[in-house]
């Protein structure tokens, strides 16, 4: 009995020690299928890194991101960068790319909303209720993504030319290249004030969120998404679209700040 007792002991040993070491360490990599490159404006790269994890969970598929301004995206696929997908914060860049025919329009979706909020630093004084109570007195620098690149700066222009502030402001405006720049502005104190999204005020805690912009200032805030022409995986690019349209995608775009 004691022998057959230590034999058992031994086989249930030796099952325990191939079992260990049939596990994957926790360090090693997973090999994917398929890599998708993904172009995105830089206020999403909060929610879209966490749309990432649930995404390569599911589908054996790495995503790569590329993040940065949308106009600088836009170049970049201009001048042949390889990119599967684009989603611009705006519909200007992406209407820039369908008339250059680099994008298949077929495969456009709106991925989420946003809105232009004004900041300050936490330890600034400034008891403004309404973009319109903007005073130029107030304060030496205010900063904008550069316009002429950056969409939530487009925007802004926008907004301050519908409440007639724009001439008033323009000479104390400090111009960013991207949206997450102006946030660092104000964190730092570089300057008094920023115009950033509403997603972007989200993820900080050193700001103060004075006021959000109407709607009826500005155009749309849309982040169209699409597949490149010029992409190698358009029937995953497609794919990985669709998914961004689920309630379980969207939800995390809400969490972040955005709206469908």
């Amino acid at each position: 009995m004691r022998k057959w007792m230590f034999a058992l002991s031994l086989f249930m040993i030796g099952i325990f020690i191939s079992a260990c070491g049939n596990k994957v360490p926790a360090n090693e990599e997973v090999e994917y299928e398929k890599e998708l490159t993904i172009s995105a404006a830089i206020s999403l790269t909060d929610a879209l890194n966490e749309v990432k994890d649930l995404y390569q969970a599911n589908n054996n598929t790495k995503l790569t991101f590329n993040f940065g301004g949308s106009g600088t995206l836009t170049q970049q696929i201009q001048q042949g960068a390889p990119v599967d997908i684009f989603i611009s914060a705006n519909q200007d860049w992406m209407n820039k790319l369908e008339q250059e025919e680099l994008i298949l329009t077929e495969t456009r979706e709106k991925v989420t909303m946003n809105r232009i909020v004004l900041i300050s630093n936490q330890s600034a004084d400034f008891d403004y209720e309404s973009f319109e109570d903007i005073s130029a007195s107030d304060f030496d620098q205010i900063a904008i993504g550069n316009p002429e690149s950056v969409p939530a700066g487009k925007y802004t222009e926008q907004i301050l030319h519908s409440i007639d502030l724009w001439d008033k402001l323009k000479d104390k405006l400090i111009l960013a290249k991207d949206v997450r720049q102006v946030l660092t502005y104000v964190e730092s104190g570089n300057t008094d004030l920023g115009f950033v999204y509403e997603s972007d005020a989200r993820l900080s805690d050193q700001i103060n969120v004075l006021a959000i912009a109407k709607e009826e200032w500005h155009d749309p805030i849309i982040y169209p998404g699409a597949v490149l022409k010029d992409s190698t995986n358009q029937e995953e690019a497609t794919s990985f679209l669709k998914f961004l349209q689920t309630d379980k995608t969207q939800a995390i775009f809400e969490k972040y700040g955005f709206k469908k």
